[in-house]
């Protein structure tokens, strides 16, 4: 496959890419582990289906010394025993953040409020953002029709 456009040749792009990974690096700040932000980010993408970062979060966490079973479980993840009270929190959230169209009144009282057991405010807001800018990823990526599979670990630190 061949992208339609290139997203690191292209000045708006680039611009907006750059505004992009900032507002992604808030949700880092706050202490909400690495690891659950790429859970999320990983479950986010299977729901979009954005081969990209699929690919990038699936191999990412493998870099980072998470288990096989927790990665490729991600996607069934109320069925698996291998995740945190607080991880099933914040997949919870964020797949309700991305499935708005299915849900007319957007994320449930219900899982805000589990989350907020787990989480202080400004980790939800953190959970949010991250929320928020994998999404935005997906749809540029799917978009423009970015090819995949060719990733390496820290490609983009």
């Amino acid at each position: 496959m061949n992208p339609r456009l290139n997203l690191f040749t292209s000045d708006v792009f680039t611009k907006f890419i750059k505004h992009l990974n900032a507002a992604a690096r808030v949700a880092t700040t706050v202490g909400v582990p690495q690891s659950t932000i790429e859970l999320m980010e990983l479950r986010i993408s299977q729901i979009n289906g954005c081969a990209v970062c699929v690919d990038m979060h699936s191999k990412e966490l493998a870099h980072h010394g998470e288990p096989a079973v927790r990665i490729n479980l991600v996607a069934t993840w109320r069925e698996a025993t291998v995740f945190t009270e607080e991880e099933r929190a914040a997949l919870a959230l964020a797949e309700a953040g991305t499935r708005l169209a299915d849900a007319a009144g957007g994320v449930p009282d219900e899982i805000w409020q589990t989350a907020t057991k787990h989480y202080t405010e400004e980790q939800l807001a953190a959970l949010t953002t991250a929320t928020a800018v994998i999404n935005t990823w997906n749809r540029l990526n799917i978009i423009t029709q970015q090819p995949a599979g060719d990733y390496v670990p820290g490609q983009f630190a």
